[in-house]
């Protein structure tokens, strides 16, 4: 999730794509699969990300490597499987306004769904069947998530967790690879007068898969899902480029925001 950011641009470009598309760039690649998360989470018009977000759609494309070699040699990504699921938030239960008009998830959607727990329980066994993990949470291959920007896991999930008063499962630790970090990081790369650098904050998706020369996004934008299928298809291209994809942010546990108390409290004095 992603607060809506306006700034003063200059109209998109057509993305180029060039007439003869380079052969995939093969490299060593140390993550064996990636977790493509997008939450939406609870918010009003005005709030930032220290606001206690409520995650109410936890949305993951499953991606893993179709050529990757004894050596760890790869270069093709494919969609494995997805994962979606609304979750219905218990310490403001009714959506404002702006969040329904902002995510397009309405209350009826989050008043069916499962509340974050059984989220957790359910993803567990989707990894599970996927032999990334056993029913110990012991990690069977290396995997990493991934996400637009630190926020999903290293925010919303963290706060999550204290809301909800579950212990951060240890599938969901480790760093993430942020994957608008590694598309800035890439544009410095390149040379020549056309490849000018995306300011970080301006850098959404649909900035990313135009820096690419992928076609636009597709879908509805801060659909979680469709974020995350968007987000997907600019992992597989930074692998087709040859751009090693290994985590590049930290994520604490135990990060402390203000507004928290004990385990589950929210301290209203604190909440804007």
């Amino acid at each position: 999730m992603r607060y809506p950011h306006h700034p003063r641009w200059p109209k998109k470009k057509k993305a180029s794509v060039p007439d003869v598309v380079e052969a995939p760039k093969r490299v060593e690649q140390p993550v064996d699969m990636f977790l493509i998360l997008d939450v939406e989470g609870t918010c009003n018009k005005g709030t930032d990300f220290n606001f206690p977000n409520e995650i109410i759609e936890f949305p993951v494309c499953l991606l893993r490597w179709k050529d990757k070699t004894e050596d760890g040699m790869a270069s093709e990504l494919e969609v494995a499987d997805e994962f979606r699921t609304f979750v219905r938030p218990t310490w403001r239960p009714t959506l404002s306004d702006f969040c329904t008009e902002l995510t397009g998830i309405t209350q009826d959607q989050v008043d069916s769904a499962p509340v974050f727990s059984e989220v957790l329980d359910q993803f567990q066994g989707f990894m599970i069947k996927h032999g990334m993990i056993n029913e110990h949470e012991e990690r069977l291959v290396r995997f990493c998530w991934c996400s637009d920007g630190p926020f999903d896991v290293r925010d919303f999930v963290v706060k999550q967790c204290h809301i909800s008063k579950v212990r951060m499962p240890s599938w969901l630790q480790g760093d993430v690879l942020d994957i608008r970090t590694a598309v800035v990081d890439w544009m410095k790369l390149q040379p020549g007068k056309d490849a000018k650098p995306i300011p970080r904050r301006s850098a959404n998706i649909a900035a990313q898969l135009n820096a690419l020369g992928l076609q636009a996004f597709q879908g509805r934008e801060h659909s979680g899902i469709d974020d995350a299928k968007n987000l997907a298809r600019i992992v597989t291209e930074l692998a087709r480029r040859g751009i090693p994809l290994t985590p590049n942010t930290l994520v604490k546990p135990n990060r402390r925001w203000s507004w928290m108390g004990k385990r589950g409290q929210i301290l209203e004095e604190f909440v804007s």
